[in-house]
C-alpha cells in the first residue's frame, strides 16, 4: 500500500542536479516499494541565485550558499518536502529548521583533468590557460604549476566543455562524480589522484535535506542513508567548519575509511595564488570522525597563523 501523499523533491535545474534528484527518487522507490510509487514523488525545479549569475566567481557575489538559498527557503515554507544537494555546495551551518542526516553512496571524489593539449597538468606548456571557477582548484594548479594561467569558467558541465572546445582555455577541471552521473566519463583525459589534487570537501557526495520536525520524511530517508559516506562527509565538513570555510578560502579535504575500519582525513589550506600551502592529516575511530575534523581544522588554522585572513579573497 502506498502513502497516498505526494512528496516534492526540490532541486536545481541543471542536468547534473536533475540526475541527482532522479537518483534520490529511484533509491527511495527501491527502498520503499510497499509505500511509494513514482506518482508519490514529484521533482520540483527551483532556480537559484547561483544559477542566474554566470559571469562572476561565486566568491565575489556571496559564496556557494547562493546555490541553495532559494531551495532551503522553499523547504522551510513547506513548498517542497526534501531537497537534493551536492554536498560540496553546502554551507557548514544549516538553518535551525532543517537537517541533513542522509548521504547517498559517495561517487568518485577525484577531479578530472580535461584537455586536448596534454595528458595531465604536468604536460601543459608554460603559459597554458586552465579554466575553472574553483578557488581551491586554482590554488592547487598554481601551487603545482606556477607557470600556468587560470581563467574563470562558470556554468553547467556542458557549458564548460563547450568553452573548452571553443578554445577559451587549454584545459579545465571538473568533478569525476558529476561526469559519471551524466554518463560523460569519456571526456576525462586523466583522473587526478588525491595526491595530485586534493578534492573539495564532500565532493562526489549527495545530501538530502528535510525539515527537522518531519519525522516521517526522516524515516523514509534513513533507509537510503549510506553510513560510510556520511561519516566521511561529516569529518570533512567538521574540518571546514573550524576554518569557517567558504568558496572564498582555498581549502581541500578528503576522508577515507582504512582497512582496520578507522577514518583517515587529509586536509590542505592554500593561499589563493598557490604560493603557500599547509597540510595536516590524522586518524581516529569512526565514532570520533567529527572530532577528528575539528581537530585538523584547528591545526590548519594554527599553521596558517595570525595571517589566516590573508588566505581569503
Amino acid at each position: 500500500m502506498t502513502t497516498n501523499k505526494k512528496y516534492r523533491i526540490g532541486t536545481r535545474g541543471s542536468p547534473l542536479a536533475l540526475a541527482q534528484a532522479y537518483e534520490t527518487r529511484d533509491r527511495l522507490l527501491k527502498a520503499h516499494p510497499e509505500k511509494l510509487t513514482e506518482d508519490d514523488l514529484e521533482i520540483v525545479v527551483i532556480k537559484t541565485t547561483g544559477d542566474q549569475i554566470q559571469d562572476r566567481a561565486l566568491s565575489e557575489v556571496g559564496g556557494k550558499g547562493l546555490f541553495v538559498k532559494e531551495i532551503e527557503e522553499a523547504l522551510i515554507r513547506g513548498d517542497i518536502d526534501l531537497a537534493v544537494h551536492s554536498m560540496k555546495d553546502m554551507e557548514t551551518t544549516l538553518p535551525d529548521e532543517l537537517v541533513i542526516d542522509c548521504i547517498l553512496p559517495r561517487e568518485d571524489p577525484r577531479d578530472a583533468f580535461i584537455s586536448a593539449s596534454g595528458e595531465s597538468l604536468d604536460d601543459l606548456a608554460a603559459g597554458s590557460i586552465v579554466g575553472t571557477s574553483s578557488l581551491r582548484r586554482q590554488a592547487q594548479i598554481l601551487n603545482r604549476r606556477p607557470d600556468l594561467k587560470v581563467c574563470l569558467f562558470r556554468g553547467a558541465v556542458d557549458t564548460r566543455l563547450r568553452k573548452l572546445s571553443e578554445g577559451l582555455a587549454d584545459a579545465t577541471l571538473l568533478a569525476c562524480a558529476g561526469l559519471r552521473r551524466l554518463k560523460k566519463e569519456h571526456v576525462i583525459t586523466h583522473a587526478l589522484e588525491t595526491e595530485e589534487m586534493l578534492p573539495a570537501v564532500a565532493q562526489g557526495a549527495i545530501g538530502i535535506e528535510h525539515r527537522s520536525a518531519d519525522g516521517v520524511m526522516g524515516e523514509l530517508l534513513d533507509a537510503i542513508n549510506h553510513a560510510e559516506s556520511r561519516c566521511r562527509v561529516n569529518a570533512e565538513r567538521a574540518m571546514l567548519a573550524e576554518l569557517d570555510g567558504s568558496c572564498r578560502t582555498p581549502i581541500a579535504g578528503h576522508a577515507v575509511l582504512t582497512a582496520d575500519n578507522q577514518i583517515h582525513l587529509r586536509a590542505c589550506l592554500f593561499s589563493p595564488d598557490g604560493v603557500e600551502r599547509f597540510d595536516v592529516e590524522g586518524t581516529s575511530n569512526i565514532e570520533d570522525s567529527v572530532a577528528l575534523g575539528r581537530w585538523l581544522g584547528t591545526e590548519l588554522r594554527e599553521k596558517a597563523g595570525p595571517d589566516f585572513t590573508a588566505f581569503q579573497i
